[in-house]
């Protein structure tokens, strides 16, 4: 399932990851009192990102496990670190935080990091 669907999960999820980073939502969503939410959020965000990008790599673009796990993890630290500048330049009710920038590249290295300790996702065919 994932092998024939992770293109089709990837996208999807990092159009939304982009457009939640960049409107408004000041006032919309509700106010969680866990300290650090929106560093853990951004870290699992940026998680879900890598993992997403590295089955696109691994499975449909059939690369090795060790260049799907970096490619994976460069393509959502330079995604986070993109969408962080743009918050800063393109926004006027966002701004570039470097710790956003360091939750999303936390996120996706630990992926990565698991994923080369763990051999990879074992999916099945069909």
């Amino acid at each position: 399932m994932l092998k024939k669907a992770a293109l089709f999960l990837a996208i999807p999820y990092t159009i939304a990851l982009a457009t939640v980073s960049l409107i408004n939502l000041s006032g919309k969503l509700p106010d969680v009192e866990v300290d650090y939410a929106d560093k853990i959020f951004h870290f699992l965000a940026y998680a879900i990102l890598c993992l997403l990008w590295y089955a696109v790599f691994r499975f449909s673009k059939n690369q090795p496990k060790k260049k799907a796990v970096l490619n994976a993890v460069l393509f959502a630290v330079i995604f986070g670190i993109i969408l962080e500048v743009l918050q800063g330049t393109l926004t006027t009710h966002r701004s570039l935080d470097v710790y956003d920038a360091i939750a999303n590249s936390l996120g996706a290295l630990l992926t990565g990091a698991l994923l080369l300790m763990k051999g990879g996702i074992q999916v099945k065919n069909g």
